[in-house]
């Protein structure tokens, strides 16, 4: 190596540990995906009569003393954390990876934790107020203030699993989980981790937060046909619907997968991110940021414009940002954009803020391993500002080689990971 040049390291995604409200594990997300089906129904978290919009999409099936077995510890951790143990226990799984085998290849400082989210543990905090406004302080758990801030998750799981390495938590709205994922990359590439688990968790099913969201309106009110109220790019669609859960991977220095025998999904091969500077709720109107989170992704990938075989979209079925979503793609592919598959998947598992992107990233690695492109379900009366080849119906038999995802969330912020097929 020359003097100033900096040795870079590439990095492959090794194990998928999803906890989604269409499916838990790896085998759970993709069974979700191929059944098309809206996991949108009434909330039962709470009661949400109260309120213009009374859906959502909840985890089920979910038992976090299949995953955290010390009592103690069990009692120590809210639904958020328990989230995180969970997804980040599912991804060592899925990669055959026990950090407690003195055979592992990596030592627990050269391991790390990356978790975006949106909201951390509010939802928690504002169960805990009730009870302080019911009982005074002795009704509040002694835990609290060690939940509710956003790096009480990835601590958590680092303290479960005994992970030494870099640990950071980022609030960077709906595009907090591609965020962590895209940072992780980076530190991976640039040499300082080997190993990271990374992804985005929320749990934000409490009234008081979901209430706030319906304040803005920013929720669908389809309440009469929750199944459907999840529509991205279509002419009727009239806001997101919040969902919970997350999805944390395993990122492995790519040589270092390989010594292990490592089964390798996808390889990260880029990353971007801007802000708009615009506004607090609303995309700016000529997507020419997140455009260039885009370009910054593709760019980092040493990818061309033509080599991109399928987009997976935000498209959180909102009407401002679906529209502006398209005329970044456009600014971006030109004339190419129209030939591009697109989809979004959260007409199926809903929007879960901060998480959204590390589950759409875990579902474009099953893409790879299955060729099949998801369909954007719900899409039924395209909107004509929404005029892209955005794939609607069934799904599509595809062997794509490169993948771009997009997450854009409340801020202006606005990440983009390429993905690609190792070989």
């Amino acid at each position: 190596m020359g003097d100033g040049q900096v040795q870079t390291r590439r990095v492959v995604v090794t194990g998928i540990g999803p906890v989604t409200t269409i499916g838990i594990g790896r085998e759970g997300l993709w069974a979700g995906v191929m059944r098309g089906a809206s996991a949108v129904r009434r909330i039962t978290r709470f009661d949400p009569s109260a309120f213009k919009c009374q859906i959502g999409a909840e985890v089920n099936d979910f038992d976090p003393q299949d995953w955290v077995t010390d009592g103690r510890r069990l009692r120590r951790m809210d639904r958020f954390s328990l989230f995180a143990v969970c997804a980040s226990r599912l991804a060592l799984d899925d990669a055959q990876l026990d950090l407690t085998d003195p055979a592992c290849p990596y030592n627990r400082d050269e391991m790390g934790v990356y978790i975006g989210t949106a909201l951390g543990g509010i939802a928690y905090a504002e169960e805990q107020h009730t009870n302080f406004v019911q009982e005074g302080l002795k009704g509040v758990n002694p835990m609290l203030a060690l939940s509710i801030f956003g790096g009480a998750a990835s601590c958590n799981v680092a303290i479960e699993l005994g992970v030494t390495g870099p640990n950071i938590a980022n609030a960077n709205s709906c595009a907090s989980g591609a965020i962590a994922l895209g940072e992780a990359f980076r530190l991976i590439k640039q040499g300082g981790a080997k190993a990271m688990l990374a992804g985005g968790i929320e749990a934000p099913l409490a009234p008081l937060i979901f209430g706030s969201f319906t304040l803005i309106k920013a929720l669908s009110t389809s309440n009469e046909t929750p199944e459907l109220a999840c529509r991205p790019f279509d002419r009727y669609r009239d806001g997101f619907v919040m969902a919970e859960g997350g999805a944390m991977l395993l990122l492995e220095e790519y040589e270092s997968a390989l010594r292990r025998g490592a089964h390798i999904y996808g390889e990260i091969l880029g990353y971007g991110t801007s802000n708009d500077a615009h506004h607090m709720a609303a995309p700016l109107a000529t997507g020419e940021q997140a455009a260039r989170a885009m370009q910054m992704a593709l760019y980092e990938a040493r990818l061309g414009l033509e080599q991109v075989d399928y987009i997976n979209a935000h498209a959180s079925s909102t009407p401002l940002n679906d529209k502006t979503e398209t005329l970044a793609i456009k600014q971006v592919f030109g004339d190419l954009a129209y030939n591009i598959p697109i989809s979004g998947t959260k007409g199926m598992h809903a929007h879960a803020l901060g998480a959204t992107g590390a589950i759409e990233a875990a579902i474009c690695n099953l893409i790879f391993e299955n060729n099949y492109l998801p369909p954007t379900v719900n899409l039924r009366d395209p909107d004509p500002d929404c005029d892209l080849n955005y794939i609607k119906g069934e799904g599509v038999l595809q062997r794509p080689q490169y993948i771009l995802s997009n997450s854009f969330g409340f801020g202006g912020i606005n990440a983009a990971l390429v993905l690609g097929r190792v070989n």
